[in-house]
């Protein structure tokens, strides 16, 4: 016999699960002393990672899910630690990251009728109606542990489902008592677990597709995720190059298409102008994609014919949502192109519009790139473009870019390079602070890769760098952060400004937006924390020196660099 909680890390451990991203509390007697047996008698299970702020521990599990595909367990206390997760459960869930959540409950029983029962104050203050309501809209799961008896079978179907098409986070909870419940041993076979099977295009789908992109005159592919999918991102480059087709990316989170690429045409965000290939395509094919573009700014032309593909094309978590596709389909994207592509292969499309295609985007290609390398240009000081240049050279191809630089982020995917799949990523969702808990996820996933974490001033300070900067000390994690310091919260002031262009606002000096008087040493602040190496940075010239000097750190003393730019 042995514990539920003993079961539980058994049925983690069994399911391929590397770290619990804990911050443990009265409700986890039993996992805590489950991890110390496992410990003494050097039974396998995870290793806990204690992470003294919630949405730090959720945005770590998240990084490691994104780099590595491999769901990780985030465990908190009761209904305060779920609601200190706050925004990361948001990031998880809209950035679909495999994760399991756990979260002890309040004992049910208090006359110490069973092991576990109430012997702390904070039991009666943390009892709830409904616990899992907190975060039920959020979860593709939920549930509560009832009976130690089928622990493991309840861990491994909330992992399948979180593993699943549509990957996403899953919650899970149980009483003191039940984790601390005596439990037969249960073998579980793992091939009876797997997630879902990935779902394939219907065969008159390809066939539909095929014909249109053959036929189309600018035909174009949007997309924000499909590099999740690091098989998709190949096929992608195939069926470009074997059919002419341009690609551009809106509001990315995942490296979808080398930039070197002679079809890759940029990214879009928030900028107020239209894009020029999305303003002229008359076949557009969605794949992997939130929101493929603003209709309010950036509109498809009003005859165009839209296909989406998506591993969820209906989008239900979003209340309001359509983009006019002429059909959608549920499908993998790795396998949706590997089919387009030998439908490519077995009928070509027309040479000559293919030769004439090729033309075209290369064209739009050349002069981005002739673009991007004028704004990189050290004469308009020490810009985000000029900044984001500079990194790109000292960190190299290989290196894993995580983004979260809000107005920044046009810069930082357009002047970062990434020409490998796995190597740029931002949240997938729209709530700050998740840059410096992924970047150390992202580094337990990859030990050997540099991580380079690209922040905006309002973002690092969202993201808790004190727990941050302790967690990549203590777990030697480092890696390098460059915090776009533009003084304050831009985005708000952007926002109000689009919608009263000549109000109050555009013609007031001060909203209440910058961070001075004073300014926060970022750079200090993680210093402080963590011991990381600090440095401030206001000038081109002095970049340079300071990215060096960083990632020399990072790479020999195994530390944390930080560097605060202060950007034109």
């Amino acid at each position: 016999m042995s514990s539920a909680s003993a079961a539980f890390l058994e049925a983690l451990h069994e399911a391929g699960v590397s770290y619990i991203f804990a911050n443990f509390g009265s409700d986890h007697p039993g996992l805590i002393e489950a991890i110390a047996e496992a410990r003494a008698t050097g039974r396998p299970s995870p290793t806990p990672i204690t992470c003294p702020n919630e949405m730090v521990a959720l945005s770590c599990a998240h990084g490691y899910a994104q780099l590595s595909g491999r769901a990780q367990a985030v465990l908190v206390h009761v209904e305060c630690g779920t609601q200190a997760l706050g925004g990361a459960v948001h990031n998880a869930a809209r950035g679909r990251a495999p994760v399991l959540i756990f979260a002890g409950m309040s004992p049910a029983t208090q006359e110490n009728e069973l092991k576990g029962s109430r012997n702390e104050f904070i039991h009666w203050l943390q009892d709830t109606a409904d616990q899992r309501g907190i975060v039920r809209g959020y979860m593709k799961f939920d549930h509560e542990i009832r009976a130690g008896a089928n622990i493991k079978k309840i861990v491994h179907r909330a992992l399948q489902i979180a593993g699943s098409d549509p990957t996403g986070p899953v919650y899970l909870t149980a009483a003191r008592e039940v984790m601390e419940q005596e439990v037969a041993p249960e073998p579980i076979d793992r091939a009876r677990w797997r997630p879902s099977a990935p779902t394939p295009l219907p065969e008159d789908g390809v066939v539909e597709i095929c014909e249109a992109l053959a036929a189309a005159r600018r035909p174009l592919i949007v997309t924000s995720y499909l590099g999740r999918n690091r098989t998709a991102v190949g096929a992608l480059e195939t069926l470009c190059q074997s059919v002419g087709v341009g690609v551009i990316e809106s509001a990315p989170s995942a490296m979808n298409l080398p930039v070197d690429s002679d079809f890759y045409l940029g990214s879009q965000w928030n900028e107020p102008f239209a894009t020029p290939a999305l303003a002229e395509a008359d076949v557009i094919l969605v794949i992997d994609s939130d929101i493929p573009w603003i209709g309010t700014v950036n509109p498809p032309p009003a005859g165009a014919l839209i296909y989406h593909i998506d591993v969820d094309p209906l989008k239900e978590a979003i209340p309001l949502w359509y983009i006019g596709a002429s059909r959608s389909f549920r499908a993998d994207a790795g396998l949706a192109l590997a089919q387009l592509n030998a439908h490519f292969s077995a009928h070509p499309p027309a040479a000559e519009r293919v030769v004439e295609r090729r033309r075209r985007y290369c064209e739009m290609h050349s002069a981005r790139a002739a673009l991007l390398a004028q704004k990189e240009n050290a004469a308009g000081g020490l810009s985000a473009e000029f900044l984001t240049a500079a990194v790109r050279r000292h960190i190299g191809e290989d290196a894993v870019v995580v983004s979260e630089g809000v107005t920044n982020y046009p810069a930082i995917r357009h002047h970062s390079g990434r020409n490998r799949p796995g190597t740029y990523f931002a949240s997938g969702g729209s709530s700050l602070g998740w840059g410096g808990g992924a970047a150390i996820g992202a580094k337990l996933a990859s030990p050997e890769r540099l991580v380079a974490a690209l922040t905006g001033d309002g973002s690092y300070l969202f993201s808790a760098p004190s727990t941050v900067h302790w967690m990549a000390a203590h777990y030697r994690t480092p890696f390098l952060q460059v915090i776009y310091n533009n003084g304050g919260w831009r985005a708000p002031r952007f926002s109000a400004l689009a919608v009263h262009p000549r109000g109050y606002a555009a013609r007031a000096n001060d909203l209440g937006l910058n961070f001075a008087d004073p300014e926060p040493d970022y750079a200090g602040i993680a210093a402080a924390a963590g011991g990381a190496h600090a440095r401030s940075v206001k000038s081109p010239e002095a970049l340079e020196a300071a990215l060096a000097e960083g990632l020399r750190v990072v790479r020999e003393e195994k530390r944390c660099a930080v560097i605060d730019a202060k950007i034109a």
